[in-house]
């Protein structure tokens, strides 16, 4: 028996939950409007909740008329239906560079807070003026875990790592002027962060970093340290 939904053109893993302890997320970028209905609503009919990243407002309205109860974080782009009121857990924190880097932060906080994961945002805490994020690692010391956005020289996440004891999630962005080659430069200064302990995700993928965070985030607090 396939564990999947046949729609033809999507094949949803309906299944995966019980596998990973993630449903499906719906990448909505490029999608016909159609094709993303009957998306949202075979996956809200199976898990009561459904989660779309990189959706533009028109997709937002075009989900509405099916299910009313979706709501838009149009900075981070991402449509979220839900309707457990379930308390968040543990406690990651989400720091980025400049403002700029602000919509990546806001993928990743929304769609961690989906998954239940308690997330505090730290903006514009950049290497520039590191006294900013030195003045806040008592916020730090707190997390189980520290999403570090940046884009220009992408620092942050080498000054961190070398804070804090915990795993720090580095997220390069295409924030930048000709010579950060669209995240390129960034990427390429994490992946050679002398700092232990800091792992990279792809340039501009709040969505993957808020993932693994919500992974070792469940690991702490089923092992008792926060709740």
């Amino acid at each position: 028996m396939n564990n999947y939904t046949d729609l033809d053109y999507a094949k949803l893993d309906t299944d995966r939950f019980s596998r990973t302890g993630f449903a499906e997320v719906v990448f909505c970028q490029g999608k016909q409007d159609n094709f993303l209905k009957d998306i949202f609503f075979q996956l809200y009919n199976t898990h009561g909740k459904v989660l779309g990243t990189r959706a533009t407002a028109h997709q937002f309205e075009i989900i509405k008329t099916i299910l009313p109860e979706a709501i838009y974080d149009e900075v981070g782009r991402v449509i979220k239906v839900q309707t457990d009121n379930e308390p968040l857990i543990g406690n990651v924190v989400v720091a980025t560079a400049g403002t700029a880097d602000i919509p990546v932060a806001k993928e990743a906080l929304s769609c961690g807070e989906f998954w239940g994961t308690n997330m505090i945002a730290l903006y514009d805490v950049g290497v520039s003026g590191i006294h900013r994020i030195l003045s806040n690692k008592e916020l730090l010391d707190k997390a189980n875990c520290v999403i570090a956005i940046a884009g220009m020289d992408g620092a942050l996440p080498s000054v961190i790592g070398g804070l804090v004891n915990v795993p720090v999630i580095a997220v390069p962005t295409s924030v930048g002027y000709g010579a950060n080659f669209g995240g390129l430069s960034p990427l390429l200064t994490m992946l050679n962060s002398c700092a232990n302990g800091v792992s990279v995700v792809n340039i501009d993928n709040g969505f993957s970093a808020a993932y693994i965070a919500t992974q070792i985030n469940r690991l702490v607090v089923r092992g008792g340290k926060n709740e």
